[in-house]
């Protein structure tokens, strides 16, 4: 197809093959640079390609933030979760070692409680061994009373039972320090008693000699406590004390030698009484005559004694006085009561057989 110009008209133009070189002019253009057009000799300046604006699009938050956020998020969760653990373990182990104070404190009381009970045994035992110290001289003395054994086994049964308890076994420490005292009071007594006649009497004479101290007589001036006829008598609850009656001190009829006999007769009673098993066995013989069975022994033991006597008045004239209960014993009665008084005494006993 062919073209023509018309003056006036610009030249028409028809479409340029398709040649590397324009399309590499055209790429300079667009990058600014001066590019040959093909036409030798001129050379175009490419027109600044004007700058367009494009409106600002939203920024989407990066991944490594949330993962930030996230982490951090899960720091403090652990961190909390951490201190609470960290809590109980610290109030765990305060409660752990307010128990292990609580024991240890406990432990001490008992061990403190042990140490009482220990000392409070040692003490009892002690008591115990001084109690028997002063028991040693006493046995063989012909009053099995003297030493209350049962009273004894008593206190052996409480600090017993009391084993466990420090109070209970300080009161039975008293309890028999208490005991021993009196009973070493009554020993020292007797000595004094036993060297000594305050009344200056044959009554008391033959007490003491008797009765090794352990026996005293009171005289009775006014209450005649043994009745309106007895010289004498002995009360089954104090067997250690002979009461006598006041009148036998000026009775014209009475000599030395008839006081010493009832005298005799009166410790047979203290005998019986404080040796109430082998009494009973003894009585037998006597026909359970305590009166008759204390005549025998004044018959047995005093030489030369009878229960009648001739008291001289004057030269011419005596009374007749007869003491007793009108019995005199035999032989076989005489031999019953040798064995008895052989049988008699203080005997010591293992406490707790």
């Amino acid at each position: 197809m062919s073209s023509t110009t018309t003056p006036g008209d610009s030249p028409s133009t028809t479409p340029a093959p398709n040649d590397p070189d324009a399309a590499a002019a055209a790429q300079g253009d667009n990058d600014g640079r001066l590019v040959d057009a093909g036409y030798p000799g001129e050379h175009l300046a490419a027109a600044p390609s004007p700058l367009i604006s494009s409106p600002p699009s939203r920024r989407r938050p990066r991944r490594s933030t949330v993962f930030l956020g996230a982490a951090l998020a899960v720091s403090i969760v652990a961190a909390g979760a951490g201190f609470l653990w960290l809590s109980s373990q610290l109030s765990e182990s305060r409660s752990q070692i307010d128990d292990q104070r609580n024991q240890i404190q406990q432990q001490q009381r008992e061990i403190e409680e042990q140490r009482g009970l220990i000392d409070r045994k040692e003490q009892f035992g002690a008591a115990m061994t001084e109690l028997y110290s002063t028991i040693d001289p006493l046995v063989g003395l012909p009053y099995a009373t003297l030493v209350p054994w049962t009273e004894i086994e008593a206190f052996a049964d409480s600090a017993w039972q009391h084993r466990w308890t420090a109070g209970a076994l300080s009161r039975d420490v008293v309890d028999v320090e208490a005991f021993t005292a009196v009973l070493s009071n009554r020993a020292a007594a007797a000595r004094g008693q036993a060297s000594t006649n305050a009344t200056g009497t044959p009554w008391e004479a033959t007490f003491d000699s008797l009765g090794g101290g352990w026996v005293s007589m009171a005289f009775d001036e006014t209450n005649r406590p043994c009745g309106l006829e007895a010289m004498a008598c002995v009360a089954e609850g104090g067997p250690f004390v002979v009461h006598v009656s006041g009148d036998t001190r000026s009775d014209p009829q009475l000599t030395d030698w008839i006081r010493t006999g009832v005298a005799y007769h009166e410790y047979a009673h203290v005998l019986q009484f404080t040796n109430p098993e082998a009494t009973a066995s003894a009585l037998t013989a006597f026909s359970g005559d305590m009166e008759t069975m204390a005549d025998c022994y004044a018959l047995t033991f005093l030489d030369g004694w009878s229960l009648d006597h001739e008291v001289p008045i004057d030269d011419l004239s005596y009374w007749e006085v007869s003491v007793g209960y009108g019995y005199t014993c035999d032989d076989a009665q005489r031999q019953i009561i040798r064995e008895w008084v052989g049988g008699l005494g203080v005997q010591k006993r293992p406490v707790g057989a």
